[in-house]
């Protein structure tokens, strides 16, 4: 399997790129600064470049089974939705299909897994441009001709990967904790690489 990363040095990415090679697969990664890169292996091929520079994602997209967006900017905006709208358009004149990309829970019909902290402080406040770009982003990979899926999960830890998570629930679902380890968030999105039961859905995903 040969698949494109996108946000491979960030906190989610890093355990995309380690588990993706431990499953054998070929891992092209574009980054801004290759010495970011936590590893070397020999199906790990990185590329220096911007998210938002078309010719340097098509290179990376081109001949790939499968693209995963993780993407992150912090508290900002813009990157996230626009550095997505750029991997899309590549991806169509590469004709890549597949795409599996990292959202937030709480974005679209998912509002109603969150507790007060965070939808009205967190994402209703000191969060707001973060989560006002992953409403973009879904806009982007919804109005796509693509195989995508939409990953959303909830509140990042540093535990570890468990594969004891809930996911694909409803926006109403109750007793989730609203926390997911990074390792798992990876686990999740690269079994939709090759698994197409999410095909044009948004699982969330939380403990």
């Amino acid at each position: 399997m040969r698949i494109a990363v996108f946000g491979a040095t960030g906190t989610v990415g890093q355990h995309i790129v380690e588990q993706a090679l431990a499953r054998g697969y070929e891992v092209t990664a574009l980054t801004r600064d290759a010495g970011r890169m936590a590893r070397t292996h020999e199906h790990l091929h990185v590329v220096e470049g911007d998210v938002l520079d078309p010719v340097a994602v098509e290179r990376v997209v081109a001949g790939r089974d499968a693209v995963l967006v993780a993407l992150g900017n912090g508290r900002k905006g813009v990157v996230r939705a626009e550095g997505t709208r750029v991997v899309i358009e590549a991806m169509n004149r590469a004709g890549v299909k597949r795409l599996v990309c990292q959202s937030t829970l709480g974005a679209g019909d998912s509002r109603g897994n969150l507790n007060f902290l965070w939808k009205y402080i967190m994402f209703g406040l000191l969060l707001r441009p973060a989560y006002a770009d992953h409403q973009q982003q879904e806009n982007h990979v919804r109005a796509s001709d693509l195989d995508w899926t939409i990953v959303r999960p909830s509140a990042f830890t540093d535990g570890p990967r468990t594969g004891a998570y809930r996911r694909g629930f409803s926006g109403d679902e109750p007793g989730l904790t609203l926390k997911i380890s990074r390792a798992d968030i990876a686990e999740f999105l690269l079994d939709q690489v090759a698994d197409r039961s999410y095909i044009h859905k948004a699982p969330g995903i939380s403990n």
